[in-house]
């Protein structure tokens, strides 16, 4: 399991491994709870984003309403509305074969922290009061019950879906609205929120598991209420994803009858995507970015190639720790290498569509280690970016986020690692202090000390030591 140190809340405190680790001890300490920033964030919610949910909740929804229930079809297909009068939809059984009525759960990955997961293929029936999932089977079979998280990372305080293979059919709840198309069911929480985690545990998971479906599928989501606001930024990708409304589980009073349900998202490596492992045919990291673009409209599919032109380059601003305290020199070096350098600050609750735009407008985008950098999704192919990593020995969290996560981008991955005269903590700590002097002894006491040291400082960059990984970037951009 991997988690970042671009996290901005409190996370769960485990021992940070010192640099020399084993990448496995190191990715478990990752994942410690995130500090109070994005917390202080969550904590803020109006009554008009809630609002907006709703609207798009209920404006997508395909229920008819309280006193009716509804057979739903994929588009261009009848849809047959059956009255309330009616104790049951009959029950459609589009998987007869019991051949091809199973249920494949897997066990949940302790080393990585990661939640188990189902799929549920046959005559399948959710229920949202209950945040249940059972399956029918054709003939008599024994009754086997799974607990599944509804979020990929484990350790979470989501409510957990009960996945049952019922004993027979008079054991299942009759179904008052039936689909036609398969469904995916998971929650928000944990650590949504968080922009690096939007994409890492949700996003690029759900367009693993949905896009065989080509949009013909349901998603039912739980624990909506964590971060309401979740969906409104992100209803462009998930409606690019599914032609069908946001199932909305923990208030929905219907028995849903599905072909086909996945509980859960399976993550097999953070913030990219294993090709071999896709479910329904081969896709990539690269095939990700590209239908952000599309869904998007982001107007560059390519980074500059006019040698007449100057490459853009956009350097992250952040207004709290980890922040750059010699920007203009910065942009200075960067314009004497080539490229036409700009600073902006990202702000990651703003519209999600508007900063795709602006990032995809530039070739580099560079950054100290934090969420933005997530923002490399939005880079056109063949870019490149550049992350600042704080001095402490932490380049082996640093990288994990987004060295292997930007080359599957198709990007170019450059790091550039502070040195303790680059730091702010030198001036504040002195060169005596264990923080300076042995890095490895911080990381022994524990992720809290080692975040409140090398995640709350600041870093002023030597631009000549600076100035070869500039150099790096401008040349692969003319080559491309």
């Amino acid at each position: 399991m991997s988690k970042s140190c671009c996290e901005e809340r409190e996370r769960p405190r485990k021992s940070c491994p010192p640099v020399h680790a084993n990448s496995g001890f190191a990715a478990g300490v990752l994942f410690a709870l995130l500090v109070y920033f994005l917390v202080q964030q969550q904590t803020a919610m109006s009554v008009a984003t809630t609002a907006a949910v709703a609207q798009w909740i209920s404006a997508k929804q395909l229920i008819r309403g309280p006193g009716e229930m509804q057979l739903i079809k994929p588009p261009g297909e009848s849809e047959i509305l059956v009255t309330s009068d009616m104790h049951r939809v009959p029950d459609k059984q589009p998987i007869q074969d019991s051949d091809n009525v199973k249920m494949v759960c897997t066990t949940e990955d302790h080393s990585r922290g990661l939640s188990a997961t189902c799929k549920v293929d046959g005559d399948v029936r959710t229920n949202g009061t209950a945040l249940s999932v059972s399956l029918v089977p054709v003939g008599w079979s024994e009754r086997h019950e799974w607990m599944i998280s509804p979020y990929t990372r484990s350790g979470q305080s989501l409510r957990a879906v009960t996945v049952t293979q019922l004993p027979d059919r008079a054991a299942a709840p009759p179904c008052t609205v039936t689909h036609t198309m398969p469904a995916i069911l998971f929650g928000i929480g944990g650590y949504v929120g968080n922009y690096w985690h939007d994409y890492a545990d949700i996003l690029v998971p759900l367009f693993v598991a949905s896009r065989q479906y080509h949009g013909e599928v349901t998603f039912l989501v739980s624990n909506i209420k964590h971060l309401p606001r979740w969906l409104v930024k992100y209803k462009t990708l998930l409606q690019g994803l599914s032609k069908y409304g946001v199932v909305d589980m923990d208030h929905d009073a219907y028995v849903r009858c599905f072909p086909r349900v996945t509980v859960g998202l399976r993550l097999d490596k953070d913030f990219s995507i294993v090709p071999e492992l896709v479910p329904g045919g081969r896709l990539t990291m690269a095939d990700f970015t590209q239908f952000v673009r599309e869904t998007y409209a982001l107007p560059r599919g390519a980074v500059i190639r006019e040698p007449y032109k100057k490459p853009r380059l956009l350097l992250i601003h952040r207004g709290t720790f980890r922040r750059f305290l010699n920007e203009p020199e910065i942009v200075q070096a960067a314009e004497a290498v080539g490229f036409e350098a700009v600073v902006t600050e990202l702000r990651l609750n703003g519209s999600e569509v508007e900063q795709a735009r602006v990032v995809n407008s530039f070739d580099v985008v560079l950054g100290v280690h934090g969420a933005g950098l997530t923002n490399a999704v939005h880079l056109p192919p063949g870019g490149v970016l550049i992350q600042v990593v704080p001095f402490g020995k932490i380049e082996v969290m640093a990288r994990l986020d987004f060295s292997e996560p930007a080359t599957d981008m198709g990007l170019k991955y450059l790091d550039y690692s502070v040195s303790a005269e680059e730091s702010s903590l030198l001036e504040k700590l002195g060169p005596d202090h264990p923080a300076i002097k042995d890095p490895d002894s911080i990381h022994r006491s524990g992720w809290t000390t080692m975040y409140d040291f090398y995640l709350m400082q600041n870093v002023r960059i030597n631009t000549t030591r600076f100035a070869p990984t500039l150099e790096q970037a401008f040349n692969h951009l003319r080559k491309q």
